[in-house]
């Protein structure tokens, strides 16, 4: 078993992954930049070091985190999600250290990590694509070349980053302005985002859901699938609400998993990883791309199944078999994920940055929280808007819809905006609830920015305010 880990990541993550590596007996080393040294996760680590004084580029530099884990004599590396988390280098530079990297080899992450690659695997094992391009030349020659698809498939088109993910990289154009326009824009924002300006095309589908697959596989051939997740409400190409399980048709899901594991299988996959769909109106779903790590949403995996999926990375890591089988995945009851950002719905989504003046959270029966922030921390404007990741688990979805609003009207953050009042008004939706939702959900429902804060929520946010300015402290905590 891995002795001491190094968290090659910050925030939720970063604690999330410490807390099953302690639950393994294993110590944990957090790293951050100078202008995070007063990060959650720097507190919930056995241990921190500082790699710089940032911000965000040192915790996009390989050498100094490999420096960082043998100065503290850390034996193995877990990513994360973001960052370098599907560099190839990162886990090659891992292995020429002597250090254990938890995720897929970084050949795997070189193929599956590449979106055209992971396309031409799909293809030969029989999972059906959307028509796509290879990568686009540069500069005009590639211009032509998107031209001419569009000539052949129409529009709309998808612009697309060969590596990474996020959204970023990523345009959605519907005519030959917009088209040329993209390109450069995604180019830009790729290489920026991974280092890698490639990008290529795929035909644009009009109303699909974003449905992917978690797959778990070890060092010796065994991978299993832990069921679907509805990933469909997004803005700018980013995931706000994550649910699990997506509520397929039976046969549809099943193909959609045993399309999933036939690919990992081909691939010799190893690790956490996630295979993403497009299911159009009829239920045909088509090869998405491949996320080689931890994605965001895994909590509402965890929550129908039961399973911890960090702590079988780490496992899987340290060269053990899945400690599970096939058979042992049962996805029971529903779990719906939101991102609470610190951002303004009603301005575009912006990041709003900022003291948390007064912070209280939910809790009780089916509820998870997954964050970095607390009362008294200043949301930095240099990273992820993310405050908090709030999970609930409902047996039906009714019940974990009724019990999302509770915990939403149960949350009291004052100081920055967030996105809070915008889910509030998605829950009362009547197409959300009757799970009548795609892609282009939120496009579709500009009435969902009309949210007003209700009164008395204004009225208790004001009395917290007053009676800590009267104390010194908040007496409700």
């Amino acid at each position: 078993m891995i002795k001491k880990l190094l968290i090659a990541n910050r925030g939720e993550i970063a604690i999330r992954i410490a807390r099953s590596a302690q639950e393994l007996g294993i110590k944990t080393v957090a790293i951050y930049e100078e202008t995070d040294r007063f990060a959650m996760h720097v507190m919930k680590a056995d241990e921190a070091i500082c790699i710089g004084p940032g911000p965000r580029k040192d915790y996009l530099n390989i050498d100094k985190i490999i420096h960082a884990a043998k100065e503290v004599g850390a034996d193995a590396i877990h990513p994360g999600y973001g960052f370098l988390s599907e560099n190839p280098e990162f886990p090659k530079k891992c292995r020429e250290a002597g250090l254990i990297f938890v995720g897929p080899f970084f050949d795997i992450i070189g193929k599956m990590g590449s979106k055209v690659i992971a396309r031409d695997i799909m293809k030969k094992v029989g999972v059906p694509l959307i028509p796509g391009t290879k990568v686009l030349s540069p500069g005009k020659k590639g211009e032509n070349e998107a031209l001419e698809f569009a000539e052949k498939y129409g529009f709309p088109i998808m612009i697309k980053a060969v590596a990474g993910g996020g959204g970023r990289g990523i345009r959605f154009v519907t005519n030959e302005s917009e088209l040329i326009k993209g390109l450069k824009l995604a180019r830009s924002e790729a290489k920026t985002s991974f280092g890698n300006e490639d990008i290529y095309l795929e035909k644009g589908l009009v109303k699909p859901r974003h449905v992917e697959v978690q797959i778990l596989g070890d060092n010796y051939g065994n991978i299993i699938h832990l069921g679907t997740r509805n990933c469909s409400i997004q803005r700018r190409h980013q995931k706000l609400v994550e649910i699990a399980p997506s509520f397929l048709p039976e046969e549809v899901d099943k193909n959609l998993c045993e399309s999933a594991v036939r690919a990992a299988k081909y691939a010799g996959y190893t690790s956490a990883g996630t295979f993403e769909f497009l299911v159009d109106e009829d239920n045909n779903f088509y090869f998405l791309e491949v996320n080689t790590r931890i994605q965001v949403e895994h909590t509402v995996t965890e929550m129908v199944t039961g399973i911890d999926i960090v702590r079988e990375q780490l496992r899987i890591a340290s060269g053990e078999k899945l400690s599970i089988s096939q058979d042992d995945v049962i996805v029971r009851g529903c779990a719906i994920e939101l991102r609470i950002n610190a951002e303004d719905p009603k301005n575009d989504f912006m990041p709003d940055p900022g003291l948390i003046e007064v912070y209280q959270s939910p809790g009780g029966h089916g509820i998870r929280l997954d964050g970095a922030a607390y009362q008294g921390y200043e949301i930095p404007s240099c990273y992820d808007s993310l405050i908090v990741k709030l999970t609930v688990y409902g047996f039906t979805w009714e019940e974990a819809v009724d019990r999302l609003r509770r915990a939403l009207d149960n949350f009291t953050i004052v100081g920055v905006k967030t996105t809070i009042p915008f889910y509030k008004a998605i829950l009362e939706e009547p197409s959300f609830r009757s799970q009548e939702f795609d892609t282009s959900y939120i496009d579709n429902h500009p009435e969902l920015l009309n949210y007003k804060e209700k009164e008395d929520e204004i009225d208790k946010i004001a009395k917290f305010v007053a009676e800590i300015n009267a104390y010194g402290y908040n007496p409700y905590i």
